[in-house]
Formats: structure tokens, C-alpha cells, sequence
């Protein structure tokens, strides 16, 4: 079994941490989102860093395990250090958001899954819906800020301290 290098702490069980980096594909105006299908919560492509590697590096590892393709990985759009409850537990995640363009043989039907993988235990699902504030709200994806931004995303990283709240009272 491979040793888990990826970066988080439990502290009691019941508070953990976590370096998230995390993707924007976007194509014909939609944007790739995906959940664990337990979950009701859709999200951006992603996944935990490695100890010593760089978050540009994670998203492109990430992409591969997760799509089966290389992502370009573009530029800085976000960090985070965003505050959520969740399954019960109070999280502190420190997130990198990054835009990436993936190879055009990757499927593109709006509003379909257009990939399944599983992810350990997870199994995962792809769809791609409009970079609109309007249809990530429908969708409840955090962080909720991104909704605000879609449609006109920063041209330089921002840094943001933010608090999504209790997602499991949504």
C-alpha cells in the first residue's frame, strides 16, 4: 500500500486541515465540475497536496489519476483559506484554485456525466455546467464565492480569507 503523503491534520478527531488545489476547466462557457457520488456537494476537479510538491503540480497529478489526461495548468486565480463544517467536522483548508485548459479529446456534452472514476473508496463523477453565477448557486458549490466571480475572473491571484459555513445545514 502506497504511504499517504497528502497534506492534512486531525486534531481530536473531530477538526482537520487540509492543502486543497483545485482546477477551473473551462470550455464554450462551462465549467467542469465533479462529486463523490455519496455526495450531494459538487466541486472543482482536485485534490489534497503531496508533501513536496508544488500546487500546480498537485493539480496536474491530480487531473491524470482523476481524468486520464494531462491538464495544462494555467494561472493562480485563488487562494484560500476558507472555514467550513462538513460531515459533522470543522475544517480549515488552505486552497490554490488555478484555471486549466484540458486536451479537447476530453468529452464535452453540457449537463452530463461525461466521466466516472473512482478515487480510493470514492467514486467520483464528471459533468460540465455554465460558468455562471446563476448555475453554480443552483448547484450549492463551495466556495461560494467562485459564483460571484465566474463570470469575470481575477487577472491576478487574490488572496481570500473566507468562511463557507455549515454545509451540512444546506
Amino acid at each position: 500500500m502506497p504511504q499517504d503523503n497528502r497534506i492534512r491534520l486531525k486534531l481530536k478527531g473531530r477538526r482537520i486541515f487540509q492543502m486543497r488545489v483545485a482546477g477551473l476547466a473551462l470550455r464554450d462557457n462551462h465549467v467542469l465540475v465533479h462529486r463523490a457520488t455519496h455526495e450531494r456537494i459538487w466541486t472543482f476537479p482536485g485534490g489534497r497536496a503531496e508533501v513536496g510538491e508544488t500546487s500546480a503540480t498537485t493539480l496536474a497529478r491530480e487531473m491524470q489519476e482523476e481524468l486520464g489526461v494531462k491538464a495544462e495548468v494555467g494561472r493562480l486565480l485563488w487562494s484560500v483559506e476558507n472555514f467550513f463544517r462538513y460531515e459533522g467536522r470543522d475544517w480549515h483548508e488552505l486552497g490554490f484554485y488555478y484555471l486549466m485548459d484540458l486536451p479537447g479529446s476530453f468529452p464535452f456534452h453540457p449537463g452530463e456525466i461525461v466521466h466516472r472514476n473512482t478515487d480510493g473508496k470514492n467514486a467520483l463523477e464528471f459533468k460540465w455546467v455554465p460558468a455562471t453565477r446563476t448555475a453554480l448557486t443552483a448547484l450549492d458549490i463551495p466556495p461560494y464565492f467562485i459564483a460571484d466571480e465566474i463570470e469575470n475572473l481575477p487577472q491576478a491571484p487574490r488572496h481570500l480569507v473566507w468562511d463557507d459555513g455549515d454545509l451540512d445545514a444546506k
